[in-house]
């Protein structure tokens, strides 16, 4: 007796249909990428989300301590003002000797240390500039750390999984959230070659649901991506066709594309 095997996407007739599974046209799973502990979970899973919202926070307490530091450092110039002040002193005296070795009452040894005076003061000031350059890229530095201890969202979507609890310590190796997109949905069909060479990005395809009273329901697609490279072992060609999916259709459905 032979047993019958379950069709596999694409191995049915193109008369029937192809045959496929949708997927979230987006799919992110997001972790930290430094260790921390957990302080607080914004959304549940089935949540909505929109891009940039706060997802997971870790703990920034010691870490924004750091960065109110760092900014007061950013923002003070009084080391620059000293600079700039001695300099501008060490011009007038090396003037005022400049004249009076003119009529003699100043020897050349003098100048010459008054001239060494104004470019160590130059020097100095320059020192003071950099080293506030410098504070300003460490305040910028910290405040990138502290935003890498929150996960924003990239996507509008839904929580799809949530792998942490508050008060939980984590590393950069565990998966946090899942966060997916699945409106539009994407299929990814399987397309004979002798249908796939007429087919371009933009036309459009039907895709046939699996319907709650037995029957189908239809959906009209659109193709935005047709494969560069057949597999050769199937004879096929990857098109990804996207549905709107307002219904809110999970994911992983078997479906029929037909073109």
């Amino acid at each position: 007796m032979v047993v019958g095997l379950p069709p596999r996407p694409g191995l049915c007739s193109v008369d029937s249909g192809i045959r496929a599974i949708t997927r979230p046209s987006a799919d992110v799973i997001q972790s930290f990428v430094q260790p921390g502990r957990i302080a607080a979970v914004h959304f549940k899973e089935g949540d909505a989300i929109k891009a940039g919202q706060v997802l997971v926070q870790q703990d920034d307490a010691a870490e924004r301590v750091l960065l109110a530091q760092l900014k007061a450092q950013s923002e003070d110039t009084t080391k620059i003002r000293a600079s700039d002040a001695s300099l501008a002193q060490k011009r007038v005296d090396l003037q005022k000797l400049e004249k009076a070795a003119a009529s003699n009452a100043a020897t050349a040894l003098e100048v010459e240390h008054a001239k060494l005076d104004v470019t160590i003061a130059e020097l100095s000031l320059e020192l003071s500039q950099f080293e506030h350059d410098q504070a300003i890229r460490k305040y910028e530095e910290q405040t990138i750390r502290v935003e890498h201890m929150q996960i924003k969202s990239s996507i509008d979507g839904w929580v799809e999984k949530i792998e942490v609890e508050v008060g939980e310590s984590v590393n950069t190796t565990i998966e946090v959230i899942r966060v997916v997109q699945t409106d539009p949905l994407w299929i990814d069909a399987p397309v004979p070659l002798s249908q796939a060479v007429g087919l371009r990005a933009g036309m459009t395809a039907r895709i046939e649901f699996p319907g709650s009273d037995k029957k189908p329901q239809i959906e009209e697609g659109r193709i935005n991506f047709v494969a560069a490279v057949a597999d050769a072992a199937s004879g096929t060609l990857r098109v990804r066709i996207e549905v709107p999916n307002k219904p809110r259709r999970p994911a992983g459905e078997h479906i029929l594309v037909n073109f």
